[in-house]
């Protein structure tokens, strides 16, 4: 039977992605679409939901009902639904992919928790150039020294509540980690007015908003006569719908524990 997946906020942007990313598949089914209570989706089938027949695809605000028939869902959505998400994975063993940004400390580690019982792959940016990116930031970092300060600006649509982005601070990870330092340590957030000089061997983030930007990331490393940018552009919210399906299939039959979309790749 090919695993079925459930989609966490079927109606935004991503959600919609998501589904139509399942739905061209012929490896994965769509099993259920789960929405907040009091959205007019809920209650609903999808296929009517989305204006066209029905299809047997329930919209529900309350997920346990899905989760239980559900070998994987996929998250874009909230820090607090994510957590309480990542509750009921563990409890019915399905696998929890997670995209979700802004999530504080305390919010990871519930997701640690419930890597106890289930498989939890979580990445800050779902795409496999994002993902080549981070590995080429941690292997330059790590021949450059201090010398070269690092800075990583950010730009998305105007939309996005939180900054810096996720994909951000896990390039800043990365750079930390090639540097062998904690990036709470160097981190250098929001310059504004008379701040001096910049300390050396921190890490600068930058965010821009704007229009419909999807997603850029520039990592900048910079010396006295020369600068090093490695850089990536996304055009298609499609390719994080695409990394998160391909990783919702990896985790099948792996087990408990945490991953990251560098494990799915192979890149680790």
């Amino acid at each position: 039977m090919t695993p079925g997946i459930v989609v966490m906020g079927g109606s935004g942007r991503m959600g919609r992605m998501l589904i139509e990313g399942i739905d061209a598949r012929d490896d994965c089914r769509l099993v259920g679409v789960t929405e907040a209570p009091g959205h007019p989706w809920a209650g609903r089938d999808l296929g009517e939901a989305l204006g066209g027949a029905a299809r047997d695809v329930p919209v529900t605000d309350d997920p346990i009902e899905v989760v239980a028939r559900a070998q994987a869902v996929i998250d874009f959505t909230t820090p607090a639904a994510t957590v309480a998400m990542s509750e009921l994975c563990a409890q019915a063993r399905a696998v929890h992919v997670v995209g979700t940004t802004g999530l504080g400390v305390d919010d990871i580690a519930a997701l640690d928790r419930a890597a106890r019982h289930a498989t939890v792959i979580r990445a800050g940016n779902m795409s496999l150039g994002v993902n080549l990116l981070t590995q080429l930031v941690r292997q330059v970092a790590a021949a450059l020294d201090d010398e070269y300060d690092i800075e990583i600006v950010e730009a998305h649509h105007r939309h996005k509540v939180d900054a810096p982005s996720g994909t951000a601070l896990m390039l800043g990870e990365a750079a930390a980690e090639g540097r062998g330092v904690a990036l709470d340590a160097v981190s250098d957030r929001g310059r504004d007015g008379m701040t001096g000089g910049r300390g050396r061997g921190t890490i600068g983030f930058h965010a821009i908003r704007g229009g419909d930007v999807v997603g850029d990331h520039d990592v900048i490393f910079a010396a006295d006569g020369e600068r090093v940018v490695l850089r990536h552009l996304a055009t298609d919210r499609s390719v994080f719908a695409r990394g998160a399906i391909k990783a919702a299939l990896w985790g099948q039959g792996k087990g408990p524990g945490a991953f990251d979309m560098l494990d799915v790749l192979g890149l680790r």
